[in-house]
């Protein structure tokens, strides 16, 4: 199967369920779906179990187990499986096509676990077994080489695949807006990916471009911010936006979401064979939503922003000896899984590229938290949190255009610490 026949195919084949999950209903509705899925279970010795992994705006998280009589844990997880059901509103933030397919491909390749139905408002896929990363986990040796490894699989086998997006808002009653007194209340998908003229879309700055237009503009202040934003995005594409890289036409398959808990470390395999060698775990992505098209340096250095966590502890970033030492790791990943033909960067290249996508994250993940201060409903601050990722893009331009120096100011921490050599 080639990758243009991937653009329609991956939800094509999948089996669909005519079943919804509900949150109000949450057991008994997760149970008809897994019954559905596995009508077995209902006339097999052992009881169904949910585990709750997640819920949130983005996804709730179900772990759905059969008990079997005299069953180890191991061979209850083998059965098991995970019940993925979309937040409410999500679709301004996430094309749920797209992440079918991104599964579908990864699965494809050995680098998910197999998506086995999707139902009406979410997936049902294998469980993976393992432990969920924390920040500090990112940090240790045998962790960031385990994700260096992983990352330059991804990026070297995952073809560039492209899907036909839907307008950001359409006709109808279920219109994915954050507000019904948009100025402008159709985007269309010609006006989103004209941020980027000729590339394979959608891309990581056609998914900032979608974010952008989906924005409230209903005050001067928010009309204001979002004219901003908009500038600063233009800017961007226009000084990274050809940045060589590696993959095709300068963009990989990104995870383009690697904090830790999309980290899993998976089991080790014991051998008595005794090496000099420190191990390396052997990791596992999980979580999908946000995949597409990217500049690798901006999959890795928003990586390198998540060992800090949502709390950004910017004294748990990578310095520069780390960040080069994962870089010497993931190319040479890279170059295992690739084509011998395929002319690939120096890490000092890249390394440079890197440090000039550094802001970025803080761009996306701050117009990211804007939209998530409109819609979400969970217990957690989005608009400090928004202010807080957009100040170190912010701190990232005025390091970079020499302002915050001319200006005789103290270099921010992040900054400072992004310059360290070592610990």
């Amino acid at each position: 199967m080639s990758p243009h026949d991937m653009t329609n195919g991956a939800s094509k084949d999948l089996r669909c369920i005519p079943l919804s999950y509900s949150s109000a209903e949450s057991e008994s509705s997760a149970l008809s779906l897994v019954l559905a899925l596995s009508p077995n279970w209902e006339h097999t010795e052992g009881k169904v179990e949910f585990i709750r992994f997640t819920d949130g705006i983005t996804n709730t998280l179900l772990k759905a187990v059969k008990q079997r009589p005299g069953y180890t844990e191991e061979q209850v997880d083998k059965e098991a499986v995970l019940l993925r059901a979309y937040g409410k509103g999500t679709e301004v933030l996430i094309d749920r096509e797209r992440e079918t397919t991104s599964h579908s491909l990864l699965s494809q390749h050995n680098l998910a676990p197999p998506l086995l139905a999707r139902f009406a408002n979410g997936l049902l896929y294998r469980f993976i077994r393992g432990k969920v990363c924390n920040p500090e986990d990112l940090t240790r040796e045998a962790v960031w080489r385990g994700v260096a490894r992983r990352l330059g699989e991804w990026h070297a086998v995952l073809p560039i695949v492209t899907t036909k997006e839907k307008s950001l808002v359409e006709h109808g009653d279920n219109k994915p807006t954050l507000s019904r007194s948009q100025s402008k209340p159709i985007t269309s998908i010609e006006e989103i990916n004209a941020i980027t003229p000729g590339k394979a879309t959608p891309n990581l700055w056609t998914v900032m471009q979608k974010w952008i237009f989906a924005l409230p503009n209903n005050s001067e202040a928010e009309r204001e911010r979002k004219k901003i934003l908009q500038k600063e995005l233009e800017r961007s594409v226009t000084e990274l936006g050809s940045t060589p890289g590696l993959g095709q036409d300068g963009l990989v398959f990104g995870h383009c979401d690697l904090l830790s808990g999309n980290v899993i470390l998976q089991p080790q395999q014991h051998t008595n064979v005794k090496t000099s060698k420190p191990s390396i775990e052997d990791v596992a992505f999980i979580d999908y939503e946000y995949a597409t098209p990217s500049p690798p340096a901006f999959d890795i250095a928003n990586h390198f922003a998540e060992w800090g966590g949502f709390a950004c502890d910017y004294h748990a970033l990578p310095t520069r000896s780390q960040r080069f030492a994962f870089l010497i790791e993931y190319l040479s990943s890279y170059t295992s899984h690739s084509n011998p033909q395929i002319s690939i960067p120096s890490a000092h290249q890249l390394f440079a590229e890197i440090d000039s996508f550094r802001g970025i994250p803080g761009l996306y993940w701050g117009i990211w938290a804007l939209i998530q201060a409109t819609i979400s409903q969970i217990d957690f601050d989005y608009a400090a949190y928004a202010e807080k990722r957009l100040g170190e893009y912010w701190a990232w331009r005025a390091e970079t255009d020499c302002s915050r120096a001319n200006e005789g100011k103290e270099i921010p921490l992040r900054e400072r610490r992004w310059a360290q050599e070592s610990d």
